[in-house]
């Protein structure tokens, strides 16, 4: 995979523990890694929630490859936009990258 592509630096996090202010544990957002990503934007939609409108932006960010990344996880841009990670999807050719299918602007972060 040429570098080039990748143009977006992202935050990838996984559910974990944190410590608060007064210094108790609670559930939060931990660190995986930090990474160059492709973030594509193919569609958007709004959806009804919390008797509210919302657009819902599906993103697909495609990063080298690794194992190490589950659905269960999120992406953060470099403007601080919060991607829910829905499907991990590897390239079976080339094995060098593989994409996130993800969602952004209905989550609470």
């Amino acid at each position: 995979m040429r570098s080039g592509t990748l143009k977006d630096w992202i935050t990838i996090q996984q559910a974990g523990s944190v410590k608060d202010e007064l210094g108790e544990t609670i559930p939060g957002w931990v660190l995986l890694d930090t990474d160059w990503a492709d973030i594509r934007f193919p569609s958007g939609l709004e959806a009804v929630r919390a008797d509210g409108v919302v657009s819902v932006i599906k993103a697909s960010i495609r990063i080298r490859r690794r194992t190490d990344v589950l659905a269960s996880m999120r992406v953060l841009d470099d403007e601080g936009r919060i991607y829910d990670i829905k499907a991990v999807i590897p390239n079976k050719q080339s094995r060098q990258f593989i994409d996130l299918v993800c969602e952004t602007g209905a989550n609470d972060g």
